[in-house]
């Protein structure tokens, strides 16, 4: 628990504050003065004010950050002083101030996404398993063993690259062309007719409803304990099963019942080490249950054995694909949103704090690679959230400014704190909602 509280902390920390970094820096450039830069919430624990007059914070939560602006200038003001306050400056400059901290969140996305495939990260080869009948990719000719080589024209590497440029296909419906290579190495397109899917958060993968899925990996020896029959009968830590007994190309489970089954009789299987096939005699050693029946075991941890890829690009194009990865997502979350509105998609998707300090823990916990992904996808989404014509919201100030462009003059007050209500109870809505799609999916 205290693990997934940092993870949530730090991720939500960068995050915003780097929000508010861009509102920083763009109001410096346009002469406003900053009264305060917070980096968290709540009582100040230490401060320093630099030469412009700026005090630098840093406050008892860290959850975020905040930048206080002179809206107005103080009575008895010079005119140097009143130029540097907010509301003194162009529709133009305020508008850029306000845009800039949901565009720092995009650039932080893309420059993560960038070093991402700079760094490189070890994915699953996007191999496929053999499609079940009636699905869409049983009809469209997907067999197992076929290995995704492009989609739509756009070539990938890895099963997450796939995943990723299927998803819009998959979710909403469309015609997809998968490239692929077959287990004989041969060329081949794939043409898939796909229908919009219900998305629910604790539904059926939608890859899985299309047929589209990993092929099942090979068992493959993680350990030997010390003594046992696997021991005695040669097997090493990385042997792969390819056979045992009258099993061919068996999965883990199977492993294990046919050892089990086959208590004090010896069995033939069949391994790869590495990638040289050979064939060992092993006999279980019978195990007393806890229900009295005897069971065989032969001491090994089996595992999976996933065929790997490492994912890296040069600089060039891996700034070509952060860029391309955020603008893909931000497009991605606004259709997710449209179809929300029209009923195509369960507002049970809408996700709170809850689910969010959930998944930054996961995938803390998974490596540093999953969880510079999540940052990059959390901070797509707060720089989108922002930029809705919510008032309250940066998109809801915006708003605000395009009617004054259009009136030629600021908006009445009164239409303000009507603005503000009417915004104060859509964002108290949609807490609410995600907040109850949270403790539902916690307690269910």
């Amino acid at each position: 628990m205290l693990f997934t509280l940092l993870a949530f902390a730090v991720a939500l920390g960068v995050l915003i504050t780097f929000h508010e970094l861009g509102h920083y820096w763009v109001a410096r450039r346009c002469g406003v003065r900053v009264l305060r830069f917070s980096v968290g919430f709540g009582r100040v624990l230490a401060r320093r004010t630099d030469r412009h007059g700026t005090e630098w914070a840093v406050s008892a939560i860290p959850l975020g950050g905040y930048v206080k602006m002179m809206d107005e200038p103080g009575p008895g003001a010079t005119a140097q002083e009143a130029a540097q306050a907010f509301n003194s400056k162009s529709l133009a400059q305020r508008s850029a101030i306000v845009v800039a901290g949901p565009v720092a969140n995009l650039l932080l996305a893309a420059v993560l996404y960038t070093f991402l495939n700079l760094a490189g990260t070890n994915e699953p080869a996007p191999v496929l398993a053999a499609p079940q009948a009636d699905t869409a990719a049983a009809m469209a000719g997907v067999q197992a063993g076929d290995r995704i080589t492009a989609v739509n024209g756009r070539a990938v590497q890895s099963w997450g690259e796939a995943r990723w440029q299927l998803t819009d296909a998959v979710t909403g419906g469309g015609r997809v062309e998968l490239q692929v290579q077959t287990s004989e190495g041969a060329q081949r397109e794939r043409l898939l007719h796909l229908t919009a899917g219900a998305i629910e958060p604790d539904g059926v993968d939608p890859m899985t409803e299309v047929g589209l899925a990993l092929a099942t990996p090979r068992p493959k020896v993680n350990a030997v304990n010390e003594g046992s029959a696997g021991q005695q009968a040669g097997l090493r830590e990385g042997d792969v099963i390819v056979s045992i007994g009258q099993l061919q190309d068996p999965d883990a489970a199977e492993v294990v019942q046919a050892v089990q089954q086959h208590a004090e009789q010896t069995l033939s299987l069949t391994i790869l080490r590495d990638g040289t096939p050979l064939t060992l005699n092993i006999t279980p050693q019978s195990h007393t249950m806890e229900d009295g029946s005897q069971a065989g075991r032969i001491g090994v941890m089996l595992g999976a054995d996933f065929p790997m890829v490492t994912v890296r690009y040069g600089p060039l194009d891996s700034m070509g694909r952060g860029i391309s990865r955020t603008v893909d997502t931000v497009w991605l979350s606004l259709k997710m949103m449209g179809r929300m509105i029209t009923g195509d998609v369960s507002l049970r998707n809408v996700s709170g704090p809850v689910t969010i300090a959930d998944y930054a823990g996961q995938t803390a916990r998974i490596g540093m690679a999953a969880y510079i992904g999540f940052l990059a996808l959390i901070s797509v989404s707060i720089g989108v959230l922002n930029l809705l014509p919510i008032p309250m919201l940066d998109g809801g100030h915006l708003m605000y400014y395009a009617l004054e462009a259009v009136r030629g003059k600021p908006v009445p007050d009164k239409w303000l704190e009507t603005g503000h209500r009417v915004g104060l109870g859509l964002l108290a809505a949609l807490m609410s909602l995600a907040f109850f799609n949270d403790f539902s999916r916690l307690f269910s």
